[in-house]
């Protein structure tokens, strides 16, 4: 199998870079669109199987606080159709970094992820 060829990752990092946009920005119309409908999500204190129930709990949720800022954000491609994203991210005020990971694959209607998770560590690691 071929890896991190230099298309699929640039396509990827389009879409993730674009997911991150509409996080930031709140706007779940646009955060929905990036998941496949039967996608499973794993967040801090939450999850979610599916696009209803993802909407659902965005929509309750509200936005994520301002300034969130990503680190060591890797994107590892598998093939033509799949890939994964993990970065850490965190907030002003806290040094506490989260940890995200995705799965990310080529459907007919482009890239979306299928798998994601989420969690927060409750001190940073030593």
């Amino acid at each position: 199998m071929e890896r991190d060829l230099p298309d699929v990752i640039a396509e990827v990092t389009t879409a993730f870079e674009a997911y991150e946009r509409a996080l930031v920005d709140d706007d779940v119309d646009a955060i929905i669109g990036f998941f496949a409908p039967e996608a499973i999500r794993f967040g801090i204190a939450d999850q979610q199987a599916g696009i209803e129930e993802q909407r659902r709990w965005r929509e309750m949720q509200g936005g994520l606080p301002p300034g969130r800022r990503l680190k060591d954000t890797t994107i590892r491609g598998y093939g033509r159709s799949s890939a994964v994203v993990t970065t850490l991210f965190g907030y002003p005020g806290t040094d506490v970094l989260g940890r995200q990971s995705q799965t990310w694959i080529r459907l007919p209607e482009g890239w979306r992820i299928v798998h994601a998770h989420v969690s927060e560590p409750a001190a940073q690691p030593t």
